[in-house]
């Protein structure tokens, strides 16, 4: 195994690693909407989407893959009315065929953020890192 980081998503806040990468599979962490220089939550829910979606690409690309590698992601939503502006935010940023995926409701978050959102990616080939 091993561990995959980037300096373009926040740090791992915990005995935890950005990724980690089995094989041609990369483990991605769950990313909050840490703006990654600052380590502070950004405003907003869906500046918060868009950021965590952000900090889950830059951990993709370390590993040498992208977002059309990403073969699974789990949302983590403290309020699951905003479920529909997280399907538009992650249309903007997945091309079909769509990666599997799973949503849940939780009572809430680290840091006070909104969502988190962890993800499975497969590099085909062995290619990546």
């Amino acid at each position: 195994m091993k561990p995959i980081s980037s300096p373009e998503a926040p740090a791992a806040i915990g005995p935890y690693s950005q990724a980690i990468r089995a094989g041609d599979t990369v483990y991605l962490s769950g990313q909050i909407p840490l703006d990654p220089k600052s380590m502070q939550v950004v405003d907003g829910f869906e500046n918060q989407v868009k950021r965590v979606f952000d900090n889950l690409r830059a951990v993709c690309r370390a590993a040498g893959g992208d977002f059309d590698r990403v073969a699974r992601v789990t949302i983590y939503l403290t309020d699951l009315a905003q479920f529909p502006k997280v399907n538009d935010i992650m249309a903007a940023n997945f091309k079909e065929p769509y990666p599997a995926r799973v949503t849940v409701g939780v009572a809430s978050l680290p840091r006070g953020a909104q969502v988190e959102i962890d993800a499975i990616m497969h590099l085909q080939d062995g290619r990546g890192a």
